[in-house]
C-alpha cells in the first residue's frame, strides 16, 4: 500500500493537535527527552557506543541547537539499527516498562513517523500491547476482555475510537474465539494462531493504523500471550507436583530423555530446571521460537508424567490431581514449616478448614492462611485454568495462576507477599459478604486496619522488587496488590 494511504489513515489517529510552530520544538525536546533513558538502556544492552559522556546523559529542560539535533540524530540512528525483539526483551526484563509516560512516548515517537518501516509497525504492534499490560486495570484484567475494554485503556495514546469491529480483522476475532475452548500447551501448538496474526498484520498494509484496526490487534496479542502464559503455567505446576509427589515416594532421579537429559537425573536438578523456566518471549516473536521454547517444557512434562506413572502406577494422573490424605499430611506439614507464624499457632486441618458462623466470627490471619492453604493442596487447580475459585468464610476468592503457585509450588520472600496479599483478599471480601448478610460492619471494622498495612507493605514490597530488576515479581505483585486495592474500595462503599 502505497504512503499516501498510510499517510490518510495515520490522520484517522486522534493524535494530539500539532503544536505552534514557537513550541514545536520544545514538544519534540521533551518527548526525546522521555524516551531518551529507554534508548540510553538499549545501547548499554546491546553495547552500541553512546556519543553522550556520562555526565551529559541527563539533559537539559532547554536545549541549544546542537544538543538539539545531536539526540535526535542518535535516536534516529537507534530507531534504524535496534530490531523489535531486543526492544522487547529490554522493556520485559527491566523496569522500563513500568513508566507510562514512558511507553506512551516511545509509542506517539513511531506513530508519528511521516514513513513507517515493516520494523517500525512491529514495534508499534509491541509497544501497544505493553501499553494496555501496564495500564490495565485488575478488574478487568482476567477476563475475557472486548474492543471497548481495549479503548477505554488505549485512550491517552489513540484518543477517542470506534469500537466497531472491522470485517477484515474477523480471523483475529475467530482465533480469540478458539482461544476459549483450549486447555493445554500441546492443543495450542497444534494451532498456527501466531503465524495468523502475523499474515493479517502484513496483509493491512497502511489499515494497520487505523485506530479500531489497532484496537484489535492489541485485543488479540494480548489474549494470544495470557493464554500461552497461563498453560505455561498450569504445565509448571503439573511438573512441580509431580516431582514433589516422586519425592515422597522415595524417588531421587528420573528419566529425562525425552527432555534431552540422562536417563538418571537428581530430582533436586529437574526441579530448578522447573522453578528457573523463563518465558519464551525474550527472542525473537515468532511461531517458531515460541513453539521450539514449549516443545522443550512439554518434553519435561512427558519425562515427569512417564516417571509418575512408573513410580505410582497406571492411576498416576488421578493420584496427582487428588492426593490421599497422607500426601496431603505430609505436603501440608512441608508448606507449614516454611510458615513460622502458622506453624507456632498448632491448627490443625480440621479447624483451618471449617466453615459456618463460628468461622466467620472468628476468621483471622492464619486461620484464612490455613483455609487457603488447605484447599489447593487437597485440590491442586485442574490443567489450563488461568482462575481457581477458592472458599473462604462466606466468600468465593478468585486467584490467579501466580497466587496458586505460591501456595502450592513456589517459596521465598516474593511468594509470601502473594500469599500475604491472597490472604488479605480473602478476609476483606469474606467481611464483605458477612456484613452483607448481618447488616453488621463489625467483622469489616475488625479487618480493614490489617488489609490496608498489608497494601502499604506491598507497595513498598513492589517498589523493591523494581529497583532490584525484579520484572516478574513487580508486575505479579502489583497486580495482587491492586486486586486487594479494589475489595478495599468495595469494602468502603457498604
Amino acid at each position: 500500500m502505497d504512503d499516501a494511504l498510510v499517510n490518510k489513515m495515520i490522520t484517522t489517529l486522534n493524535l494530539s493537535a500539532p503544536p505552534k510552530p514557537e513550541n514545536q520544538r520544545q514538544a519534540q525536546w521533551e518527548e526525546a527527552r522521555s524516551v531518551f533513558p529507554i534508548y540510553l538502556a538499549l545501547a548499554k544492552h546491546l553495547q552500541m557506543e553512546i556519543p553522550f559522556p556520562q555526565n551529559k546523559r541527563v539533559l537539559p529542560d532547554k536545549p541549544i541547537q546542537e544538543l538539539f539535533n545531536q539526540v535526535h540524530t542518535w535516536l534516529d540512528s537507534m530507531d534504524q539499527q535496534v530490531q523489535v525483539h531486543q526492544l522487547r526483551h529490554l522493556l520485559q526484563m527491566t523496569t522500563l516498562n513500568a513508566s507510562e509516560s514512558g511507553l506512551r512516548a516511545l509509542i506517539m515517537r513511531h506513530l508519528r513517523k511521516r514513513t513507517k518501516s515493516n520494523m517500525d509497525r512491529d514495534k508499534i504492534d509491541f509497544l501497544m500491547v505493553q501499553y494496555f499490560a501496564l495500564c490495565a486495570p485488575a478488574k478487568i484484567y482476567h477476563k475475557q476482555i472486548e474492543l471497548h475494554d481495549v479503548a477505554q485503556v488505549m485512550k491517552p495514546v489513540l484518543g477517542e475510537v470506534d469500537c466497531s469491529p472491522l470485517s477484515w480483522c474477523e480471523p483475529l476475532e475467530k482465533v480469540i474465539a478458539s482461544l476459549r475452548t483450549l486447555r493445554s500447551l500441546r492443543e495450542i501448538l497444534k494451532t498456527n494462531f501466531i503465524e495468523q496474526g502475523r499474515r493479517v498484520k502484513e496483509g493491512a498494509g497502511g489499515m494497520f493504523y487505523d485506530p479500531s484496526a489497532m484496537l484489535a490487534f492489541v485485543r488479540f496479542n494480548f489474549l494470544l500471550r495470557r493464554t500461552l502464559i497461563e498453560l505455561m503455567h498450569a504445565d509448571l505446576i503439573y511438573i512441580r507436583s509431580g516431582i514433589n509427589h516422586m519425592e515422597m515416594a522415595g524417588t531421587k532421579t528420573l528419566d529425562c530423555q525425552t527432555f534431552g537429559l540422562s536417563s538418571s537425573e537428581p530430582l533436586n536438578k529437574v526441579r530448578q530446571i522447573a522453578d528457573e523456566w523463563k518465558q519464551p518471549f525474550q527472542r525473537e516473536y515468532t511461531e517458531r521460537t515460541v513453539s521450539q521454547a514449549f516443545d522443550k517444557l512439554l518434553s519435561l512434562r512427558a519425562d515427569v508424567e512417564r516417571n509418575l506413572e512408573r513410580v505410582l502406577g497406571k492411576a498416576a494422573e488421578s493420584n496427582l490431581a487428588h492426593p490421599s490424605p497422607a500426601e496431603s499430611a505430609v505436603e501440608h506439614k512441608a508448606k507449614s514449616e516454611s510458615r513460622p507464624a502458622a506453624k507456632a499457632e498448632g491448627r490443625s486441618p480440621a479447624s483451618a478448614s471449617s466453615s459456618g458462623n463460628e468461622a466467620d466470627s472468628a476468621l483471622d490471619f492464619e486461620t484464612c492462611m490455613e483455609q487457603v492453604w488447605e484447599q489447593l493442596i487437597s485440590a491442586p487447580p485442574s490443567r489450563g485454568r488461568s482462575m481457581t475459585t477458592v472458599r473462604v468464610g462466606g466468600a468465593r476468592l478468585l486467584m490467579s495462576s501466580w497466587e496458586v503457585a505460591a501456595f502450592v509450588s513456589e517459596d521465598g520472600p516474593a511468594a509470601e507477599d502473594l500469599r500475604r496479599a491472597v490472604v488479605a483478599r480473602a478476609m476483606v471480601t469474606s467481611a464483605i459478604e458477612q456484613a452483607k448478610e448481618s447488616g453488621s460492619a463489625v467483622g469489616l471494622e475488625r479487618v480493614l486496619p490489617i488489609a490496608r498495612m498489608e497494601v502499604s507493605r506491598l507497595q513498598e514490597r513492589v517498589e523493591g522488587a523494581k529497583q532490584a530488576k525484579d520484572t516478574e515479581a513487580a508486575v505479579n505483585l502489583g497486580i495482587s496488590t491492586k486486586r486487594l486495592l479494589s475489595s478495599l474500595d468495595e469494602a468502603e462503599k457498604l
